[in-house]
């Protein structure tokens, strides 16, 4: 049975940096995409970026280009999304989701989310 765990979030100032994490069970990252999303309070899920080995790293949304970045650790099975230079508008419960291919609308496995909090 797959199982997506993220871990890392946290409370950060605004300015600071957070890495989240992605490990799944039962299935081996480096041969599947990796998406990242996230869930404002009171707004709908919005995807951020993914990545695979076919399509590279698509993103999104404009808005996280330059400050998020995603990263493989083939040895520990783990996808990484680095956050830098975070926003009160970043705050979100993120959720990472992984699949056969990139697909902002539908991946099949998802983690039970981390909150991430961006406040003074």
């Amino acid at each position: 049975q797959v199982q997506v765990v993220e871990s890392g979030g946290g409370l950060v100032q605004p300015g600071g940096s957070l890495r989240l994490s992605c490990a799944a069970s039962a299935l081996t990252l480096d041969l599947y995409a990796i998406g990242w999303f996230r869930q404002a309070p009171g707004k709908e899920r919005e995807g951020i970026l993914c990545n695979s080995k076919s399509q590279g790293t698509i993103y999104y949304k404009d808005s996280v280009k330059g400050r998020f970045t995603i990263s493989r650790d083939s040895a520990e099975n783990t996808v990484y999304l680095q956050l830098n230079s975070l926003k009160p508008e970043d705050t979100a419960v993120y959720y990472c989701a992984t699949d056969i291919r990139c697909d902002v609308e539908s991946m099949a496995f998802w983690g039970q989310g981390t909150q991430v909090t961006v406040s003074a």
